[in-house]
């Protein structure tokens, strides 16, 4: 068995908060730079014209990290990190730490759990965890955009950057892109955290994995696969109208129709090998970092409560 071994005791509802916000921040720590790359793949070519399109700052994922160093130093990588953190605890905590309490829920404590709870679980989390963590989002992409050298930086630091757009967007501002933002995450959760589940049942229902470390890992990298290929226009639509100065676009749909028009269908997979890099290595670390958590807590948990 490699990692901790399951404890007797279930997980309790706290266990898995605490743990999913604590495993998305240690993730969110090893792939901010991918996520980083990302955005700036995804959001260039917005502002350019037809004609000088061809002359990309940044190509590729490496090229895009190799230029952001070259060109503002190491740290561009990690702008917006504070936020970037401060939505995990708040966002991770909510979609993946109550998506089994949500699920038992819909099933009403029965052991079948079918597609449909799963799906409907995943749905309902990622919603209410949107809404509780948008302006969080809005600000990390915001930060991620901005480029370090600049001399017009739209915003000095993080609380900085939660004052300026209440004043000049008004509290709307803080939630600007839910809706895009609603979608996206009805499809990440869903995918992830459903993605995960069925391949993790599979393996140990086929006997080629027990419930152990190696089997998460493989869970983890299949739900990785699965979520970037779903969700990646809707990710790119929802960076590039959250980034967006007031007034550019009508909403999210003319944001998509906007991209559509100007730059093509495969607009909306820019940046889709970092997404995949990010998704696949943060689902790795997080659902990981998340089981060993979980089944740490508990232990010591155990031991607290029967010391003898």
């Amino acid at each position: 068995m490699v990692g901790f071994k399951p404890t007797d005791v279930p997980p309790t509802a706290a266990v898995k908060f605490i743990g999913a916000g604590t495993a998305a921040c240690i993730a969110d720590l090893f792939t901010f730079p991918l996520d980083t790359a990302k955005v700036r793949l995804q959001i260039q070519g917005e502002t350019k014209t037809s004609v000088n399109m061809k002359s990309a700052q940044y190509k590729g994922v490496f090229g895009t990290i190799s230029t952001m160093v070259k060109t503002e130093g190491p740290l561009s990588l990690y702008n917006g990190l504070v936020a970037g953190l401060q939505r995990q605890m708040s966002f991770a905590s909510v979609r993946i730490g109550l998506y089994d309490s949500v699920k038992q829920f819909y099933t009403k404590g029965s052991e079948h759990v079918g597609i449909g709870s799963r799906l409907l679980a995943g749905c309902t989390t990622g919603a209410m965890a949107v809404a509780i963590a948008q302006p969080t989002d809005v600000v990390k992409v915001r930060f991620q955009a901005q480029a370090n050298n600049s001399n017009c930086r739209r915003y000095k630091g993080t609380m900085d950057a939660y004052k300026t757009i209440a004043k000049e967007e008004g509290m709307r501002g803080l939630w600007k892109g839910t809706a895009p933002n609603i979608t996206r995450n009805a499809l990440v959760n869903c995918t992830e955290l459903v993605t995960y589940d069925l391949i993790k049942d599979a393996l140990m229902d086929s006997n080629l994995m027990s419930d152990n470390l190696p089997c998460h890992f493989t869970s983890a990298f299949g739900a990785g696969f699965c979520t970037t290929v779903i969700a990646s226009p809707v990710d790119v639509v929802k960076t590039r109208y959250m980034n967006s100065a007031k007034g550019q676009y009508q909403s999210a749909l003319n944001c998509a129709i906007t991209m559509l028009r100007k730059e093509g269908p495969r607009a909306f997979y820019k940046g889709f090998m970092p997404s995949f890099l990010r998704l696949g290595s943060w689902n790795v670390v997080m659902f990981v970092t998340y089981e060993q958590l979980k089944r740490a807590m508990m232990s010591a948990r155990v031991s607290w409560e029967a010391p003898f």
